[in-house]
């Protein structure tokens, strides 16, 4: 009967990690804005006009144009295009996790 080294890590109650899942979820739509803004800088020094006004609406046809871009530039889509669809994804996974877990 030797001496184990575990780790304990205290319970979270169920409230806790549906807040945990919540803040990933903020967390990763900041990096979405960022890509999208990224992404509409990028595409305006290589002279397409941007309408930030709407850029809420139009930002999906600017990923597109971004990645028409980068592909015909390097033959692969932009860093920013991957940047922007993950979080965008991962955003969405966190965010439905924590509403199941704050109903539970």
């Amino acid at each position: 009967m030797g001496n184990s080294c575990s780790l304990v890590l205290p319970a979270m109650e169920v409230g806790a990690m549906s807040t945990v899942f919540i803040v990933l979820a903020l967390i990763c739509v900041a990096c979405g804005i960022a890509a999208a803004m990224m992404i509409a800088s990028f595409l305006s020094k290589r002279g397409v006009k941007i309408n930030y006004l709407l850029l809420r609406l139009l930002i999906f046809g600017y990923v597109r144009q971004y990645r028409q871009v980068t592909m015909e530039e390097s033959r692969k889509p932009g860093s920013l295009f991957y940047m922007f669809v993950t979080s965008w994804i991962l955003a969405l996974v966190f965010a439905v996790t924590g509403a199941i877990l704050g109903s539970a």
